[in-house]
């Protein structure tokens, strides 16, 4: 018997992994996909999560962000960073220096899908393995939440996230939000000739038609080299509990508000490394409060947002906000880097 499986090998299953190999546990990560894997991101990773990887020995290629700008056409706010640089980093770069660093620490890599868990007293078994232990790390839409009887309505805002790439020096080292009634756009520099633009928004429709909201950086891009289209959502996920027995959620599995704040990556390492620590304690009821603790901040400002963006009325007061009340802005990012 192995002391973890973990189904799901993104950011956050492989860093439950890399943490758990450093306490000297046996884990195996199963994941359909083949190394690197892609998806919808917005692809910055605020101060924390850097410092995160790092601690787990994880160095990253991509370029620093000094902090978070809001725009709205000619009006702008703009708050940096405390002490620390975020950083804009491709998503299949930091995928694949994850998968590096578990493989290094001895982390076996299998491809399949966990489904049909099975939990007694003392273990967890599913894909053929048994284990000590499971984390699910399943992605926003976790099949194992739902067979394990944890998901929760949604509830609206339905919100969707669409990203691409653009061949163009980045023009500036902050992430910039570029606000309009219907949505929003995130600019985030992710090396020295590309930038990553993702669109927010409650409405379905084309990436092309997203942007023609946002008529300054449609003009900046236009003509610019492209990538294809990602897509996720609906963005909101809940669960009823972080924990089924021997089963623990983490990163999206766990639940999800939005990707409004960007602070999905970081989340993702810090929810990781709580849940195997409360393994290796031998302590699994005491994860779900230690998520909460974690994300508690992220959620009531990102809700706080959402709710401020659902009404155009409201929608349009935000950047202004932000520019009249600069010390609140900044104080707000700094809560959540």
């Amino acid at each position: 018997m192995i002391d973890l499986l973990v189904a799901g090998g993104g950011p956050a299953g492989l860093a439950a992994a890399i943490h758990a190999a450093r306490l000297g546990m046996e884990v195996v990560v199963v994941e359909p996909r083949a190394a690197p894997v892609d998806k919808a991101c917005g692809e910055g990773i605020m101060p924390s999560g850097v410092a995160a990887l790092r601690s787990l020995g994880v160095e990253v290629p991509g370029h620093d962000l000094r902090g978070i700008r809001y725009l709205e056409g000619a009006r702008s706010a703009e708050a940096t960073f405390r002490d620390r640089t975020g950083l804009g980093v491709r998503r299949t770069a930091l995928h694949s220096a994850l998968y590096q660093r578990a493989v290094e620490l001895g982390v076996s890599m299998a491809e399949g899908k966990v489904r049909g868990i099975r939990q007694g007293h003392d273990s967890a078994g599913a894909a053929g393995l048994t284990a000590r232990w499971l984390i699910a790390a399943d992605g926003l839409h976790s099949p194992l939440r739902h067979e394990l009887g944890l998901d929760r309505p949604g509830g609206p805002p339905r919100r969707y996230g669409l990203r691409r790439h653009y061949r163009i020096a980045p023009w500036t080292d902050f992430v910039e939000v570029h606000w309009s009634r219907q949505g929003e756009a995130y600019v985030t520099p992710v090396g020295d000739n590309l930038v990553g633009v993702a669109v927010l928004s409650r409405d379905r429709r084309s990436y092309d038609e997203h942007l023609t909201l946002f008529p300054a950086l449609a003009a900046l891009l236009r003509g610019r080299e492209a990538s294809p289209v990602r897509g996720a959502g609906p963005l909101r996920q809940r669960a009823r509990s972080q924990r089924a027995g021997r089963t623990l959620l983490v990163g999206d599995a766990a639940g999800y508000v939005d990707a409004l704040t960007g602070e999905g990556i970081a989340l993702a390492m810090a929810t990781a490394a709580a849940a195997v620590r409360c393994l290796a304690a031998d302590r699994p009821e005491a994860y779900p409060a230690q998520w909460a603790r974690l994300t508690r901040r992220h959620r009531l400002l990102t809700e706080g947002l959402l709710r401020a963006a659902r009404y155009p009325a409201t929608a349009r007061l935000i950047v202004p906000t932000a520019r009249r009340a600069p010390a609140a802005f900044r104080a707000a990012v700094h809560a959540l880097q």
